[in-house]
């Protein structure tokens, strides 16, 4: 009697819990419709088609969905998230950008993986061209352009749209992890010197020559000769000539007396200063008299008659 248990070698059941697939890639401009999808370009998604989303609702896999692309001809890597599932079977439309990270051309193959990514806390930047510095408040276009994305990837460099210009930046670092999720999350920005800037010169300031130097009267002269006051030529109602002809008088250097300025002087205000003469000086002895009230001498109109002897 022989016994045969068929279920001494069980075969294993694989359950499958991972989406990972195969596609052509194309940009967002070979879309078919007749909508513009220009949207696409300004964000972090892709679009997939209808069968990657019946495969993935069968499939125990966590929300948001992220998924990671890999081209394995250049071993280049980055991640995404998806928009919509309307494109056609087999084909899948990325940004431009994206496909400069992974150095894809129409039509080339990428590897669609889905993953679970953690929680970005921080990431750093590096604008690609000193033109980001123009923008008034960058951490705010940033944060705006930011929420079109799904995730990050270090190495990465991202597009974003401002006032009708593409302005590229570099993912520099990310943490906790280099490829982090960005979807409802309190993230720290930084940012590094844009590429190709330079920090402008320092001038030393050299010291302020003083406007009114200190000399040599004898060299004062020759300071300005062009205007000298009461020098021109007068001219006559009668039009003669004779006795209108200048006649400057050379000025002497020391003459040329430098007044003191006046440091009360205030805006707005004129002051007439007028020769006053000398006041006598008091001497001593008019210092040390004393003041006796009603000591004086008196006059009188009328002259005292003189008395006859």
């Amino acid at each position: 009697m022989f016994s045969f248990n068929m279920f001494d070698h069980p075969m294993p059941r694989v359950f499958q819990n991972r989406f990972s697939t195969q596609y052509r890639c194309y940009s967002v401009s070979m879309l078919a419709g007749p909508n513009d999808r220009s949207d696409v370009e300004k964000g972090g998604k892709i679009i997939m088609p209808p069968s990657a989303l019946d495969q993935l609702s069968r499939l125990n896999i966590t929300y948001p969905m992220l998924f990671k692309l890999t081209n394995r001809n250049s071993d280049r890597m980055t991640h995404c998230g998806v928009l919509e599932f309307v494109a056609d079977e087999g084909i899948c439309y990325l940004p431009h950008w994206m496909m400069q990270n992974l150095l894809l051309e129409e039509g080339g193959l990428v590897q669609v993986e889905s993953v679970n990514l953690m929680v970005a806390t921080y990431s750093k930047f590096q604008p690609q061209s000193p033109d980001f510095l123009d923008i008034t408040n960058p951490k705010a276009v940033l944060e705006n352009a930011l929420r079109n994305f799904a995730c990050l990837t270090t190495g990465d460099v991202i597009a974003i749209n401002y006032n009708e210009k593409i302005y590229e930046l570099r993912v520099m670092e990310t943490k906790p992890d280099k490829a982090v999720s960005i979807i409802e999350c309190d993230m720290n920005v930084d940012f590094d010197a844009p590429l190709g800037y330079k920090e402008p010169e320092k001038y030393c300031k050299a010291p302020e020559e003083p406007t009114e130097e200190e000399g040599d009267p004898s060299t004062w002269t020759d300071m300005d000769p062009k205007f000298r006051a009461f020098t021109g030529s007068g001219n006559r109602l009668d039009g003669k000539k004779k006795g209108i002809e200048p006649s400057p008088v050379p000025i002497d250097p020391s003459d040329i007396k430098r007044g003191i300025p006046n440091y009360e002087y205030k805006v707005g205000r004129i002051t007439f200063i007028r020769n006053s003469r000398p006041q006598p000086r008091k001497t001593t002895e008019d210092d040390d008299s004393e003041f006796i009230a009603f000591s004086g001498e008196g006059q009188s109109l009328r002259r005292k008659a003189e008395r006859k002897p």
